[in-house]
């Protein structure tokens, strides 16, 4: 009896210091997910930052799709999401229900590269009219040949390949050349893996798609980028860190996001050391991973709102199409 009485407390012990030991490792995690887009560059700032901790901290990255990203962050289940577009009106009016305050920070730009295969030799570059007639909902069904959206172009099955619906650059992409947001054909293979709609394009002759211009940068080999007619100039322009951060590239160019939930900065110090780090270290990391850093001044712009937590979006829960980066530092001296 003794004996099972001692056993008894050295179990319950052993099961009081487990807790005591999960506890503690959870008090040390930061959790993020989101964009796909925005993954690279916040998986470099957490290895980085998990190497100067030594271990202390634990940082799970996910890849959701902004939208999916915004789902968990809003209900409280993240710390930060990462986001290739503003959080929009709905999403808003979600977090605000459920007691979720956020700081809105700019990280990167980015372009939208839109993708053949290489042994694509018809086009030349594209406009935003012809991009809208293979990808508006009218399409489906209609627009099933190249020929359908230029006649001297082949005879042959046009093969679709973009971001899922949760995705910030679908959401972007339908903005910019539809006009509006989450505005089109469903007939086309969506992946919030950019790395499938890689294989996608760079497998089929007859293929087209869309995606983050880092993930063309680390695909270059397998894939040919299309030159896009700017609409207010009306010349060819390829996606390139040069031509994103001086505008030229439009209207396929953006800013990048993460969003900081204000609990968890103020009640979780390791967050706060984190967002800090990343603020420091975005411009190095992002170019590392083949993204436009912002200048300087909007780094430190985005540490003074973060330094005072200020919550809120600069864009009203709308989608800001074609912005240049100097429009953003205008809004960030704004708020």
């Amino acid at each position: 009896m003794f004996k099972k009485i001692v056993l008894g407390v050295a179990v319950l012990v052993v099961v009081i210091f487990m807790n005591i030991t999960i506890s503690k490792a959870d008090d040390k995690l930061i959790r993020i997910d989101g964009s796909s887009t925005v993954y690279p560059i916040t998986e470099a700032v957490a290895e980085e930052f998990q190497k100067a901790k030594r271990g202390a901290v634990k940082v799970t990255v996910g890849i959701s799709g902004t939208g999916g990203g915004f789902k968990k962050f809003c209900r409280g289940g993240t710390d930060i999401s990462d986001a290739s577009r503003p959080i929009l009106k709905k999403e808003i009016d979600v977090c605000k229900q459920q007691g979720i305050e956020y700081i809105e920070l700019p990280v990167a730009y980015d372009g939208l590269a839109v993708l053949i295969n290489p042994k694509n030799t018809w086009i030349k570059s594209l406009t935003v009219a012809d991009l809208k007639k293979m990808w508006e909902p009218a399409a489906q069904g209609k627009v099933k040949k190249w020929n359908d959206v230029r006649p001297e172009w082949p005879d042959a099955k046009l093969k679709l390949f973009g971001p899922g619906a949760d995705s910030g650059t679908f959401d972007y992409f339908t903005e910019a050349i539809v006009g509006k947001s989450k505005s089109s054909r469903g007939d086309f293979t969506a992946s919030e893996d950019d790395n499938v709609l890689v294989q996608g394009i760079s497998g089929d002759k007859n293929a087209l798609g869309y995606f983050g211009l880092a993930y063309y940068e680390e695909n270059k080999k397998r894939l040919k980028v299309v030159p896009i007619v700017n609409p207010a100039t009306n010349k060819e322009v390829i996606p390139s860190m040069q031509t994103v951060m001086d505008g030229t590239y439009a209207p396929l160019s953006r800013p990048l996001f993460i969003y900081v939930s204000k609990k968890s900065a103020s009640e979780k110090p390791e967050v706060k050391e984190f967002v800090e780090y990343y603020l420091r270290n975005a411009a190095k990391l992002s170019a590392q991973v083949k993204y436009v850093p912002l200048p300087v001044n909007a780094y430190k712009l985005a540490q003074q709102r973060y330094s005072k937590m200020k919550t809120g979006s600069m864009f009203g829960g709308e989608e800001k199409v074609g912005m240049k980066i100097e429009e953003l530092l205008k809004l960030e001296e704004k708020k």
